[in-house]
């Protein structure tokens, strides 16, 4: 629904349960109009009763979070897409995030939008009280003047930046700057990450590798070193479909399906008999956490320092760091990401060969961890499909001969849906509903 300032102040003013919470613009409206001609802004309200680690542990309280978000859809306006989109653009993906105070994210952001209005990028940028966290694609010289320019700034001058080929052009449908109450899934607000030591220790991927020679055991159990420490490997990623695609050598698959019902550490052994951390001695074991690229290790390594752990190590960049500065030692498959392309191969990660993963997405060597999720057999594509039943979007990883006997989908019930989408091969993702039923 597209509202203007007056029109959505008169619906706050309206609505009792919304009367106390305030209407957040991170631009001022002068400048928005001028900036973006005569359109008006869009909001979407969000109401959610989000519950960070809620299994078995509730860190929060059940008060729901009513929040309003700017999102602009006219990027660059009156500019020529057509010369972004030549085929000689060379447009890479950049990721960073920095924990870091930030008196005033509303005028923060009117700086940073001030700046990307004359830039072709796409992609998630969130700001707020402690910090920055984004994710974009763009055009190389887009995308990395974005970067020097937030160098510029001493809070950000020494800020870790990874970037990786995108697979043909955006690997995002559009620009997001916003000022949210979590940088990362929501209900972390109240977590100590301006606080340094309440953080783990983050090791360079040298020193990583040089841990993880610790790991013997091949489940990622507690494991005993020359020097009778204990030593645990934890993959505190999203969910245990980017441990199917890639993963440590001796890392355990996580079993949850979503960041936030993350419980390691949190639960005791009736709740949760198969937690890697129940009765560990917290003073001696050493426990090395690592994600794509660091902001999850981070965030949940203050979780567990509030809960007594003393000896906590994060991979510094998160996996595409250590590929970049390691390679494919001690790691086994690609490496799962939140955009458009899904995985990526080890070598999109080394400048030797970027020009060729940005437009083949190479199988490792070894795939044979990776099993169908329908038929179980060995999977040499480690790239996840969604179902073609468009109620069940379900992301799994599926082999040549299941794609075609279920119709894309992953599963018989499936396959009689009324809202199938047709089978996709390849890299290709699936659009919008409407694209395919107005077709």
């Amino acid at each position: 629904m597209m509202l203007s300032l007056v029109q959505a102040e008169k619906i706050m003013r309206a609505s009792p349960a919304l009367s106390s919470v305030p209407l957040t613009i991170p631009l001022p409206l002068a400048s928005t109009r001028t900036r973006f001609s005569s359109e008006p802004l869009r909001f979407k309200q969000h109401v959610s009763n989000t519950h960070f680690f809620s299994r078995p542990v509730r860190l929060l309280s059940k008060q729901p979070i009513v929040r309003w978000s700017f999102s602009c859809q006219c990027r660059n306006r009156g500019r020529n897409y057509s010369k972004f989109d030549d085929e000689g653009e060379d447009f890479i993906v950049v990721n960073f995030y920095r924990f870091v105070s930030i008196q005033d994210p509303a005028a923060e952001i009117a700086k940073h939008l001030s700046f990307l209005q004359d830039l072709n990028i796409r992609g998630r940028i969130y700001l707020n009280e402690q910090g920055i966290n984004a994710q974009y694609s763009g055009p190389s010289k887009d995308a990395l003047a974005y970067v020097e320019w937030l160098k510029e700034d001493e809070r950000f001058s020494d800020i870790l930046v990874q970037v990786s080929p995108a697979i043909g052009r955006h690997a995002f449908p559009k620009l997001k700057l916003q000022n949210k109450p979590s940088l990362y899934e929501g209900g972390i607000s109240h977590l100590p990450l301006l606080d340094p030591p309440m953080r783990a220790k983050p090791l360079e991927p040298s020193e990583w590798k040089e841990k993880l020679k610790d790991i013997t055991d091949g489940d990622g159990e507690a494991s005993s070193s020359d020097s009778g420490r204990s030593c645990i490997l934890l993959d505190v990623r999203n969910a245990g479909y980017e441990w199917d695609v890639g993963h440590f050598r001796g890392a355990r698959r996580p079993e949850v399906d979503c960041f936030r019902n993350t419980s390691f550490g949190l639960s005791d052994e009736k709740e949760a008999p198969s937690d890697p951390l129940i009765n560990v001695d917290k003073e001696k074991t050493d426990i090395l956490m690592y994600c794509t690229g660091g902001i999850r290790c981070d965030v949940y390594s203050t979780v567990l320092r509030q809960r007594g752990f003393k000896n906590l190590y994060t991979l510094k960049g998160g996996v595409s760091h250590y590929l970049e500065e390691e390679g494919t030692s001690e790691w086994v498959g690609n490496l799962f990401v939140f955009d458009s392309r899904l995985s990526l191969p080890p070598a999109a990660y080394n400048n030797n060969t970027v020009d060729e993963a940005r437009t083949t997405p190479q199988t490792p060597e070894d795939t044979s961890f990776a099993r169908c999720y329908i038929c179980d057999s060995q999977v040499h594509e480690l790239r996840h499909r969604n179902c073609a039943n468009l109620d069940c979007n379900l992301l799994f990883l599926c082999c040549a001969e299941c794609v075609v006997d279920l119709k894309g989908c992953c599963c018989s019930d499936c396959v009689t849906a009324p809202r199938l989408r047709p089978v996709l091969h390849g890299i290709k993702r699936y659009q919008k509903w409407h694209v395919y039923r107005d077709s």
